[in-house]
C-alpha cells in the first residue's frame, strides 16, 4: 500500500540534504537552503509534493517546536527584563510601519480601509524565520536579539486585534470593544495560568517524572506541556507560536530545563526543516 506522505517526506529530506550541502560549501545560511528546497519541490515548482496538506500540518509542529526551544533558552527572568521593550519597541515598530504604509497607499490612491489593511500586513514579520536566523547565529541572548524577540512577541499579540478590525475595514459590523475586552480577559487568564504552572506545578511534575528514570515518560511529558500550551493559546484566539514560547518559559524555570532541551532538539530540527521547506 502506497503512503504518499512517506514519499513526500523522503523527497523533501533527500532534496534538502543536497541543497544544504551546497549551501554549506558556499557558506549560505541553512534557512536559505530549506526555502530553495521548498521552491523546487513545492506545487509552484516541480510539483514533487503530493500530500501538501499533511506536510503543512507537520510543518506547523516545526514552528511549535522552534518557539518552544527558544522559550526554554530564553527563560522567564529574561522575558521580565524585556517587558518594557515588548511594549515600547514592539508598539513603535508596528504603528510606525502601519502609518508609513497607510500614507503611502493613500497618496497612491487607495481607500483608507485598504491602506490600513496593507499596513497591517507590512507591520508583521515571520516569527519562525527571524528567530531561526538569530538562533543559527547564537544571537538570541544578545541585546539586539532580545529586542527582536520583544518585537515579535508584540506582533504575535497585536495580530489578534488586527484580525478583529479587518472585517470592519471591509464594511462589516461587530462589537469591537466587547471582543477586545473578552480577548484581554482570556489573555490575562493564560498569563496567570502560565505563571502558576511555572512556579508551582511543572517543577514538581518534572521532579516526579525524573524520579522514574524513564526517558520515554520524560520526553512525552515535555511534548504534552508544549503542545497543550500551544493549543490553549490558539483556542482562545492567540497565536499557537506564542503558546509554544510560553510553554518553553514554563520549562525554563525547572532544574530539568537543559535535559528537556537536549531531548527536544532532534524533533525541533526535523519538523522545523519541514516548515521552512
Amino acid at each position: 500500500m502506497e503512503i504518499p506522505l512517506l514519499g513526500d517526506i523522503s523527497v523533501i529530506f533527500g532534496l534538502a540534504v543536497a541543497v544544504l550541502f551546497v549551501c554549506h560549501a558556499l557558506r549560505i545560511p541553512s534557512i536559505v537552503g530549506f526555502l530553495l528546497t521548498g521552491v523546487v519541490a513545492g506545487p509552484h515548482g516541480l510539483g514533487l509534493i503530493k500530500a501538501v496538506h499533511e506536510v503543512e500540518l507537520l510543518a506547523e509542529i516545526g514552528v511549535v517546536m522552534l518557539l518552544f526551544t527558544i522559550g526554554i533558552e530564553f527563560s522567564l527572568k529574561n522575558l521580565l527584563r524585556v517587558k518594557r521593550a515588548v511594549m515600547l519597541a514592539g508598539s513603535l515598530q508596528v504603528f510606525a510601519t502601519l502609518l508609513v504604509v497607510y500614507f503611502i497607499e493613500v497618496a497612491l490612491g487607495a481607500n483608507r480601509g485598504t491602506a490600513i489593511f496593507l499596513g497591517f500586513l507590512m507591520a508583521l514579520s515571520s516569527t519562525a524565520i527571524v528567530l531561526k536566523l538569530l538562533q543559527e547565529r547564537a544571537e538570541i541572548d544578545t541585546p539586539h536579539g532580545r529586542t527582536t524577540l520583544a518585537i515579535l512577541i508584540f506582533q504575535d499579540i497585536i495580530v489578534v486585534p488586527m484580525m478583529l478590525i479587518t472585517p470592519m475595514l471591509a464594511g462589516g459590523t461587530g462589537d469591537l470593544g466587547d471582543s477586545l475586552m473578552l480577548l484581554a480577559a482570556k489573555g490575562l487568564g493564560v498569563v496567570v495560568l502560565v505563571y502558576l504552572c511555572a512556579r508551582y506545578v511543572v517543577p514538581i511534575l518534572l521532579y516526579q517524572v525524573a524520579r522514574t528514570r524513564s526517558r520515554e515518560l520524560f520526553l512525552l511529558t515535555i511534548v504534552i506541556i508544549c503542545l497543550a500550551t500551544a493549543w490553549l493559546t490558539s483556542s482562545i484566539g492567540l497565536s499557537f507560536a506564542l503558546g509554544a514560547f510560553l510553554a518553553g518559559l514554563i520549562i525554563s524555570e525547572s532544574e530539568y530545563s537543559h535535559h528537556a532541551l537536549s531531548n527536544i532538539l532532534p524533533f525541533r530540527d526535523i519538523f522545523t526543516s519541514l516548515f521552512f521547506v
